[in-house]
């Protein structure tokens, strides 16, 4: 059989949608491989320094058997000196901000670079939920800069405790509140939010629940993107069985709510461990075509193929443990396709 992800035309459309038909094969997971190829969740922009070259970038993915991709920018960006934030020594700006300036780069790339290889979903990163005022008119900033190039909203922090150091602050009810406008606009335009909301910590393992909650009871039309499942570097040591019941009472409550899988936390603290494991393959079973998976590999001017595909082999580890159905829909993106309308179907698996 040929390589399904190798033997695909592609014709590029709309200046950055995909449009690519497989082989009516089936999909044969004894012989293919288990690596997603929907990265949905990709930086193509560092906190600081230095980005890779974006025609590079494309060409990991290509190589990598990529179809698709989310570029995001970076929810907030910090000081130049990207060794400072690296190696953790003292910085000489302790602040961390959200910024348009990533969301400008990608899109200025994407609609001037020719890129028949990958389908690119282009999103705003820029937004700064704790001050919420002026995201609406950002957005319109950016349509008129680049009209209906921009498909997504997020990655943005409501709230990440590996920032603290830098300023960064969990968002209130009241900031919550104070989303309506542009939450309204997302509605209007479709537009999923992916949001970074810490779960807890290992000491306080549902310390921020109550934003998520908050936020879900707040806009319940809203397609909300919950990434990494809530965890984080703070939190490594989450029971998975009180863990994956929570996210299936939020699930049942909330049907549009969406599980993000990226990010290699998971493998070293969750997925990778087999009893823990066997918690998360029954609720993705259960819940795939709600859930996202990517890399969330933060390129910068040091990134190489390698890195890439290490990145790859880690987030797509849990995918050989799913039913036929859930590796259908989560590793070759049948709920990316259904989520953002696009004219792609995944294979049926093999029998």
């Amino acid at each position: 059989m040929r390589h399904w992800r190798r033997s695909l035309m592609a014709v590029l459309i709309s200046g950055s949608a995909l449009l690519a038909h497989a082989d009516s094969a089936c999909f044969d997971r004894s012989k293919e491989p288990y690596t997603f190829i929907v990265d949905s969740h990709l930086h193509f922009q560092p906190f600081s320094g230095r980005s890779v070259d974006f025609q590079t970038m494309v060409g990991f993915l290509a190589e990598a058997g990529i179809r698709y991709a989310n570029v995001y920018g970076i929810g907030q960006t910090r000081i130049d000196d990207w060794e400072c934030l690296k190696y953790g020594r003292g910085c000489a700006n302790s602040t961390i901000r959200p910024t348009m300036k990533n969301d400008f780069i990608n899109a200025n790339h994407i609609s001037q670079t020719p890129n028949t290889q990958v389908g690119l979903t282009l999103s705003m990163t820029f937004i700064d939920l704790q001050n919420p005022e002026t995201i609406v008119d950002r957005m319109a900033l950016l349509d008129g800069e680049f009209p209906g190039l921009f498909r997504w909203m997020g990655e943005a922090n409501v709230v990440k405790q590996s920032l603290f150091g830098w300023g960064h602050r969990p968002a209130s009810l009241e900031n919550i509140d104070n989303w309506s406008p542009f939450m309204a606009l997302l509605r209007e335009r479709n537009m999923p939010l992916a949001l970074h909301s810490d779960l807890g910590n290992d000491d306080e393992p549902l310390k921020y629940l109550n934003l998520m909650e908050y936020i879900l009871e707040s806009y319940p039309d809203n397609v909300i993107v919950w990434m990494h499942l809530g965890m984080s570097r703070e939190q490594t040591d989450m029971d998975p069985v009180e863990h994956q019941q929570l996210l299936r009472q939020l699930m049942d409550a909330h049907p549009n709510l969406w599980l993000d899988i990226s990010w290699n936390v998971l493998y070293d603290y969750y997925f990778r461990d087999e009893q823990r494991r066997s918690q998360y393959v029954a609720l993705l079973n259960d819940y795939a075509s709600r859930t996202l998976t990517g890399t969330d590999l933060v390129a910068n001017e040091r990134t190489r193929y390698e890195h890439y595909e290490r990145a790859l082999y880690q987030n797509s580890y849990i995918n050989q443990y799913l039913s036929d159905e859930a590796f259908r829909y989560i590793a070759l993106g049948q709920s990316y396709f259904e989520l953002l309308g696009l004219n792609e179907v995944a294979p049926e698996i093999c029998e």
